[in-house]
């Protein structure tokens, strides 16, 4: 069984953003927009950017590992639509490789990644449609 639904896959390949939440050495949540991509291979979401190994996001996951991803949007306000898929599991550290101009080069990706292996699944809005927004119900699941 597939981490994800046809249509929950269907609508991540048409976003570009989307939120991660991490927990800081305090305790204390911090959450950056970033761009990701799903690893079909893995069923995992992973996320690069620029110079990631020195972001605190990337601090955070390789510390403990906690994270939380929202991927939302609002395709029609007349008649009023949401769709969202939050992703919660375990975050990956992973890297860095070398890239061109050293792995941490100012304006360069380093080939790090944050991987989320997801664990809880929640969709709203993306596998149903209803007359009146208040209809639609969520599609929450456990992932093994």
């Amino acid at each position: 069984m597939s981490v994800f639904t046809p249509g929950e896959l269907e609508f991540l390949s048409t976003q570009t953003l989307g939120r991660l939440a991490t927990v800081q050495p305090n305790g204390t949540l911090q959450v950056s927009p970033v761009g990701f991509h799903y690893n079909a291979e893995l069923e995992t979401i992973d996320i690069g950017g620029f110079n990631m190994t020195a972001s605190r996001k990337f601090r955070n996951v390789a510390d403990n590992g906690r994270v939380a991803f929202v991927v939302d949007d609002v395709p029609s306000v007349q008649p009023w639509q949401v769709r969202c898929l939050e992703i919660r599991g375990r975050g990956e550290a992973v890297g860095p490789q070398v890239a061109d101009g050293g792995p941490n080069a100012p304006g360069r990706t380093d080939g790090a990644v944050i991987r989320i292996h997801p664990k809880r699944v929640i969709s709203f809005g993306i596998d149903q449609t209803a007359p009146e927004p208040g209809l639609l119900r969520p599609n929450n699941r456990d992932v093994n």
